[in-house]
């Protein structure tokens, strides 16, 4: 049943596009699935989880298959705005088991290090898609670097060094899906 009468008699109250009002958390899930565009979001969180919850609402604005949160795997919830009830979110918290959730991904860091490629010139291949991000201040750490098939940065045009990495996931996760109208179907 997609419709939720607790929710309807008391009023919708979640952060929703009017097509999911009164919807069951289950269904507004199971729809979603059916759509998810060709990525998955990535998050390195080793030492703290500043901005975690903004790239899980991301990921929900731009339908990514999941979330993988490789370290830590606590985040404040309420920085997602309910989105983490409507996208899959893993965590792993050893580079082992990191590793093997990315395999079958064309793996793509976003930061700004030497031989980083322009986003703005970047060509998404045309298969599934694993975005990494990683901290704020310390970037993607090196073992993670290493098994990235691409890495691209955002042009930068004032005099701060880095974008906070939840407005970066925001604008790599908008290029892919402007770029590729949303690529392949990744779960």
């Amino acid at each position: 049943m997609l419709f939720d009468p607790e929710v309807h008699a008391r009023g919708e109250y979640r952060n929703l596009i009017d097509h999911y009002h009164y919807w069951r958390n289950e269904a507004i899930l199971a729809d979603l699935d059916r759509k998810r565009n060709g990525f998955i979001s990535v998050c390195v969180n080793i030492g703290y989880d500043f901005n975690i919850a903004t790239i899980i609402r991301n990921s929900n604005a731009f339908s990514a298959g999941k979330v993988v949160i490789y370290g830590r795997k606590r985040y404040d919830k309420r920085g997602t705005v309910g989105t983490h009830n409507y996208t899959h979110v893993i965590n792993k918290q050893s580079f082992t088991e990191f590793r093997e959730t990315l395999k079958g991904y064309h793996v793509v860091g976003i930061d700004n290090v030497p031989n980083a490629k322009p986003i703005e010139d970047y060509e998404w291949p045309k298969k599934p898609i694993a975005m990494v991000f990683g901290q704020e201040q310390i970037g993607i750490p090196e073992e993670v670097l290493a098994i990235c098939d691409d890495v691209v940065y955002i042009r930068q045009y004032g005099s701060v060094r880095s974008l906070n990495v939840g407005t970066a996931s925001g604008i790599a996760m908008y290029d892919f899906c402007r770029k590729t109208g949303g690529n392949v179907n990744v779960q």
